[in-house]
């Protein structure tokens, strides 16, 4: 926020507030809205979008404002102009409005956050995207619609990729090349349900198939594959290394962060031996969680003996860490590096590194549908996006929603050919167009689409 902090005060000064839009009225969505009133000179909340017309509201009402309700173009546009908070449940009317400058995306969801988004963007309006599943899946061709549009793209600071991006930044800015991107987390299993997270969701307040995608490895798929995207990462092997100190146990005594980067250095060194632009990973059982960290290599001899010297150790391999993620607190200041300076916080490079595969959670049968994300049917996990092409396999932000067509054993990876997509969705059109723009020739051709 240094800098953002200052120009936001200035803002607020001059009686010109940032102007923003939100997508969603979850947990998320009104943290996020908290903070931007409570805690952010120079921000404003000028209107949400929502299914629901209650949530949408409550959104303002918590914030003890009085929203006023918009059916159509016209009334929103007049209740920005007016100073009111506008609420609607269609988020394509956010992007013709005129007195929004940026949207933040924070519903969760796929299809519907893809048109919202794909809207936004061409309407001019900077996109904070905080539901890294989308951009894990089609962030690539939003970047290309956001570039045509004049407008930055990117994912929110606060949620790990964002914050692993500011450490990269911070690195590179003093000689240290990020080789392993990596997050800290407490627990993996697969095969959690949201049955089996319902007591956590309820907790927390969370919708407790969300809960099951923290646990089941969806999640951290999704977001190292947005840090992986945006800086040409790759993963040494499906899944991730996901070295575990805990055994098992989650109440287990956690080790130093420092103690457990070591179980990277032979992968890392087989990596970089071959040439490869560096990996995204995870560590289970260490501290300070929920965290993340950056491993680097500084090639400057003297510039090693200094590091030493700071205590950072001899080498080769340096690890730079933040101690915790705030998720929504850090939102704000993503949006106004957006709007103000047309810095992205993170974005994707190019084309996809990698991407986030699905597998099936139990055995399938034909009919069953994969409902959401840490439902009961499938899980995700990361894989190099050459091996996605190559073996057709389906990106689970593309099969929800998808009906099994064969049986599948559990722990299968899904392909295309598995799963009857609905029709007309504008999150398949989409990918298909970042495929076209992105793959080699021979891999578009492998790729087996049904979008009639």
């Amino acid at each position: 926020m240094i800098i953002v902090d200052t120009a936001l005060k200035k803002r607020e000064a001059e009686g010109r507030p940032v102007t923003v839009a939100i997508v969603g009225a979850g947990t998320q969505a009104r943290a996020i809205a908290r903070t931007i009133e409570i805690a952010t000179p120079g921000m404003r909340v000028v209107a949400v979008a929502n299914r629901t017309r209650a949530n949408g509201e409550a959104v303002f009402t918590e914030l003890g404002l009085d929203p006023v309700w918009c059916a159509d173009a016209t009334a929103l546009d007049a209740a920005i102009t007016s100073g009111a908070r506008a609420v609607t449940n269609d988020p394509l009317l956010l992007a013709g409005a005129a007195g929004i400058d940026a949207v933040i995306e924070a519903t969760g969801s796929m299809e519907y956050a893809a048109r919202a988004v794909l809207a936004a963007i061409e309407g001019g309006k900077h996109l904070i995207q905080v539901n890294a599943e989308l951009d894990g899946t089609i962030g690539p061709i939003l970047k290309v619609k956001a570039d045509a549009a004049g407008v930055v793209y990117t994912a929110g600071d606060g949620d790990q990729p964002g914050v692993m991006m500011n450490l990269i930044r911070f690195m590179e800015g003093i000689g240290v090349r990020p080789v392993l991107c990596g997050s800290i987390k407490g627990l993996y299993d697969p095969y959690r349900t949201p049955d089996t997270q319902i007591a956590f969701a309820q907790k927390w307040g969370l919708d407790p198939a969300m809960a099951a995608s923290f646990a089941d490895g969806t999640k951290i798929s999704f977001e190292q594959t947005v840090i992986a995207n945006g800086t040409g990462m790759k993963v040494a092997r499906r899944g991730m290394i996901g070295p575990d100190f805990s055994g098992g146990d989650p109440y287990a005594p956690l080790k130093p962060l420092e103690e457990t980067t070591g179980a990277f250095a032979a992968h890392l060194d087989a990596h970089l031996a071959a040439g490869g632009p560096g990996i995204v990973d995870y560590v289970i059982g260490a501290r300070p969680g929920p965290g993340v960290f950056v491993i680097g290599t500084m090639e400057d001899p003297r510039q090693r003996h200094f590091l030493n010297y700071y205590k950072m150790g001899p080498g080769p391999y340096y690890c730079f860490y933040t101690p915790f993620h705030l998720c929504h607190f850090e939102v704000p200041g993503s949006i106004a590096r957006a709007v103000l300076f047309g810095d992205a916080t993170l974005t994707p490079k190019a084309g996809p590194s990698v991407g986030v595969i699905a597998l099936a959670k139990k055995d399938l049968v034909p009919g069953d549908v994969i409902t959401e994300l840490g439902g009961f049917e499938s899980y995700g996990m990361i894989e190099n996006i050459e091996t996605i092409r190559a073996e057709n396999l389906i990106p689970l932000g593309i099969a929800i929603g998808g009906r099994i067509n064969r049986p599948i054993p559990r722990d299968q990876p899904i392909t295309f050919a598995d799963v009857d997509l609905p029709v007309g969705r504008t999150i398949d059109r989409l990918y298909a167009e970042q495929e076209e723009i992105f793959a080699p020739v021979m891999a578009i051709e492998e790729v087996v689409y049904d979008l009639s």
